[in-house]
């Protein structure tokens, strides 16, 4: 006997608790943003807000202690530049690999060993490469160590081993180089990849932490992860503030995700041709 069919309203159901699950913290971020703090850190829990309005935000951004628009412009210079250029490297890379010879395979597989290392290791080596060539304190030391990723090559090997050939052969036929045909061919088709890798990259640029600590010593120069850490302190957590910066902070990766988010399918599913 074939098995039933869940009913669709369990399914729904199903659907709706876990999106509810999904967006309460959410919920909390942006209740508490809209909130005092005594509102926040009160014994009893308050769903609704008790200070709708810009108060906060008027607030968050006439704070002189904590720059937030330089913060963002920062982080905006940081995510975009470096998801350009990981994108347009990691391309070119990944293409390479997806040749079939002796020195594509011995470079894939040290590609594959250096994703085996801990980011943290590759820290202080990194960091000493950095200021001796001085670019602590600067947008440069901020961007150009993470301009490659070996993950994003991988993605991309992967891809263009399943992109079609015939394409390529035609325009080898043409007199295009391996170069031309990259330019040409394979990278005009490969929009869906390229917006599924730039979109994990924006992301994982915007909130990185870690090396922005080590870099952006002058507060020029910090990013906006590190501009919402100064709200908190070992002598007091200012949750306002704190949780309105991080509403602030989630706007542009969330129009990110939401503008390229069918792309994330499209570069899995397809092989790059419309």
């Amino acid at each position: 006997m074939k098995p039933r069919p869940v009913p669709t309203v369990l399914r729904y159901a199903a659907l709706i608790l876990l999106a509810v699950v999904f967006l309460l913290p959410f919920w909390v971020i942006l209740r508490n943003a809209f909130s005092t703090s005594p509102w926040i850190t009160a014994a009893q829990w308050h769903w609704l807000p008790n200070a709708v309005g810009l108060g906060n935000l008027t607030e968050l951004l006439d704070n002189s202690g904590v720059p937030i628009v330089r913060s963002l412009i920062n982080s905006a210079v940081v995510s975009v530049v470096q998801t350009v250029a990981t994108v347009i490297i990691s391309a070119l890379a990944g293409y390479g690999l997806a040749i079939d010879n002796k020195i594509s395979k011995v470079l894939l597989a040290i590609t594959l060993a250096t994703l085996m290392v801990p980011a943290a290791v590759t820290f202080v080596p990194t960091f000493v490469m950095v200021s001796s060539l001085g670019w602590i304190s600067s947008l440069r030391g901020l961007i150009i160590p993470g301009m490659f990723s070996a993950l994003a090559t991988f993605l991309f090997r992967q891809y263009f081993l399943s992109f079609p050939r015939e394409l390529e052969e035609a325009a080898y036929l043409d007199g295009a180089g391996y170069w031309r045909t990259f330019w040409r061919i394979v990278l005009p088709n490969s929009y869906g990849i390229c917006a599924a890798v730039g979109t994990l990259i924006f992301i994982g640029s915007w909130n990185a932490f870690l090396w922005p600590l080590l870099i952006g010593q002058d507060p020029a120069y910090r990013t906006i992860q590190l501009a919402l850490s100064q709200f908190l302190t070992s002598q007091r957590v200012d949750y306002p503030q704190l949780f309105t910066g991080a509403v602030v902070a989630i706007v542009p990766v969330l129009l990110v995700f939401l503008f390229l988010q069918r792309y994330l399918i499209q570069g899995v599913e397809r092989s790059g041709i419309d």
